[in-house]
């Protein structure tokens, strides 16, 4: 089998195109006509994938268009044995497991998830991004309308979800069991990236029952990483009120 044809034949896998017919009519070709055929299959999968990305990126609705180029990763503190490569590869997600990106506003978590969702529809990995209130209360009209099971079957389907800004709305007993539900789906199942202000001995403020925080935070750090952000919120340092202050300040 030629180099053209083998090729025409991984990009005709990439169109679900079928492979035994595919190489029938590669191999009886011209070696012109098999050139034209891989250009049109080739550039047929890369509109294909093309087209899967945007489908992704839509349906995961992160809030920001964001990437890991030029991200400032000082801020961030890794725990042993895992570092950016691993955040990069997206290994985690292959081992479902779960990040908690835990530090004070404007450090960086939101932008890396929404990064690293960026990063895995990329791949052709389904993901989602909510904020916590946002997913709750999305749950909870669900629930109104008899088809909490059918949104939570939606949201499994993603192999990464975001759950961001945890901690900066309390939640009632009601919203805390639907994220407890939704945690306790996705243990190894799918990988989870929480982002939050607080540390984990506080989360029994925001689920109003420590006991459900308890059992929440054994659920996520069983296979997960904790990935601590320190120092000034990059938007109070680039803020155009400080640039007015100091402005005001010069003699």
């Amino acid at each position: 089998m030629t180099d053209v044809v083998g090729r025409a034949l991984v990009a005709g896998s990439r169109c679900s195109l079928t492979r035994s017919v595919l190489a029938e009519w590669a191999a009886g070709g011209t070696p012109r006509q098999r050139e034209y055929l891989l250009g049109y299959l080739e550039a047929e999968a890369a509109s294909r994938d093309a087209s899967k990305r945007r489908q992704l990126l839509r349906r995961c609705a992160a809030p920001y268009a964001k990437t890991l180029e030029g991200y400032d990763w000082t801020p961030a503190s890794f725990p042993e044995g895992f570092g950016r490569a691993d955040l990069e590869s997206l290994s985690f997600v292959g081992a479902h497991e779960d990040l908690v990106l835990m530090g004070a506003s404007g450090t960086g978590k939101t932008h890396l998830a929404c990064a690293l969702c960026a990063l895995a529809c990329a791949s052709h990995v389904e993901a989602r991004f909510l904020t916590a209130s946002s997913l709750v209360m999305r749950l909870r009209r669900a629930k109104g309308e008899a088809r909490l099971d059918r949104e939570l079957s939606q949201l499994g389907r993603a192999r990464l979800l975001v759950i961001d800004e945890l901690g900066f709305l309390p939640l009632d007993l009601d919203g805390a069991r639907l994220l407890f539900q939704v945690v306790s789906d996705a243990y190894e199942r799918q990988s989870l990236v929480i982002t939050t202000n607080l540390e984990f001995s506080r989360w029994g403020t925001v689920f109003g029952d420590d006991q459900m925080a308890a059992a929440v935070i054994d659920r996520i750090v069983h296979h997960g990483r904790l990935v601590q952000f320190h120092g000034e919120s990059w938007r109070m340092r680039h803020a155009l009120m400080q640039q007015d202050k100091k402005a005001a300040q010069m003699p």
